[in-house]
Order: structure tokens, then C-alpha cells, then sequence
């Protein structure tokens, strides 16, 4: 049986270089694991994002898929999950309804990371909305770690769209999510299919 892929999906304006995505990569690298962590760059336009996440899942069926949604990743995550079975998703701070947030970024962006200049735009809201999934079909298939001092996302959104599935909701924190590599053990445990969440101390 192949080994669960573990894919990093980052969010608005990040890149495969952020914090998480780094730490996450060298905790499996540690554990001898570092075959099974993939980290895309996303094209900023959500429709080439897509198109390349779902190559990636696909390639990998039926072997089972773990994705780590980050922010716009988290919601790029639900919706593989809801179309692909293989697929389960931790979603980190996840962005719930993008396509409200971020119109008031229009105009001209850079990219943290990479220094890439981009328009973002109203074509950018639609193919967000042609990806939104209403409801959730699948709530054994996510896991849900958010702070509740999230800067950026309203941390209230991810826990009424996500009630149904195993949830760890830590007070205080960032929309960076502070102590991320605590989770990791717990992240692990989910792609194996079980619940081993640590008491949400506050940060």
C-alpha cells in the first residue's frame, strides 16, 4: 500500500518558502519522512492553482492524500476533499468565504515570498466563487486547527463551516499560527485516522 502524500497549500500571497511549509518540511524530513511532503508553488490566478493541485491528487489515487490548508489554501483544500475521496485536509486558519475578503486587495499585489507583481482582480473573485462548496459532505475527512486571535480571518467562520468535523480551537495566536510545529504529532495521527489533539493551551 502506497504511503499517504501530505501536500502543504498555501495561502494569499505566500508561497511554498512560509514559515509552516518550512517547518512541516523539516519535522518530516526528521522523522525520515521527506518523501511524502509535497510543496507547490500556486500561480496566483485560483484556476491555475486548482488545475495543479488536482494533478497532483490525481496522480496519487488512490493512495490516500493529506493536504495542510493554509488561509486561501485551506479553502482551495475543501474543495479536492469534497470531489476526491482519497483526499482528507487539515485546514489551518482556513479561509471560509475568500471571495468576500479579498476584494478589498484589487489593484496591484506582490507576493511576500517570491517579490512577483500581479493585478488581482474581479475575474480572480469569480474563480474563487466557482469554487465554493455550500455545504460540507465529508466532515470526517478535516481537521480543523485555528487561533482564535487570527488577525486577518474571522476564526468563527472556520468553526460554524467545519462543526461537524474534529476541531482544535486554541485562544490568542495569529493568522500565522503561532506554535505550528506542536501540531505536527497530531497532524500525523489524523492521516492515519485517528483524533490526538493536545489541550488548546493558550498562546
Amino acid at each position: 500500500m502506497k504511503k499517504p502524500l501530505f501536500i502543504y497549500v498555501h495561502g494569499f500571497n505566500s508561497s511554498a518558502q512560509s514559515m509552516k511549509a518550512q517547518v512541516f518540511q523539516r519535522a518530516m524530513a526528521e522523522r525520515g519522512m521527506a518523501d511524502q511532503v509535497q510543496v507547490p508553488e500556486l500561480p496566483h490566478w485560483p484556476a491555475e492553482a486548482m488545475a495543479l493541485l488536482q494533478n497532483l491528487v490525481e496522480q496519487h489515487a488512490p493512495a490516500p492524500v493529506v493536504l495542510l490548508g493554509s488561509s486561501l489554501g485551506g479553502y482551495y483544500s475543501t474543495w479536492l476533499t469534497e470531489h476526491f475521496p482519497h483526499v482528507r485536509t487539515v485546514l489551518i486558519n482556513p479561509a471560509v468565504r475568500p471571495f468576500e475578503l479579498l476584494p478589498q486587495y484589487l489593484g496591484e499585489n506582490q507576493n511576500l515570498y517570491t517579490g512577483e507583481k500581479y493585478e488581482l482582480t474581479r475575474e480572480h473573485m469569480q474563480q474563487l466563487l466557482d469554487l465554493h462548496c455550500e455545504v460540507i459532505t465529508r466532515p470526517e475527512a478535516y481537521l480543523l486547527l485555528t487561533q482564535t486571535a487570527d488577525e486577518t480571518l474571522d476564526y468563527r467562520e472556520g468553526v460554524e463551516k467545519f462543526a461537524d468535523s474534529a476541531q482544535f480551537v486554541q485562544p490568542g495566536g495569529s493568522h500565522g499560527f503561532e506554535q505550528f510545529e506542536k501540531l505536527i504529532p497530531a497532524i500525523l495521527a489524523f492521516a492515519e485516522g485517528r483524533v490526538a489533539l493536545p489541550e488548546p493551551v493558550p498562546v
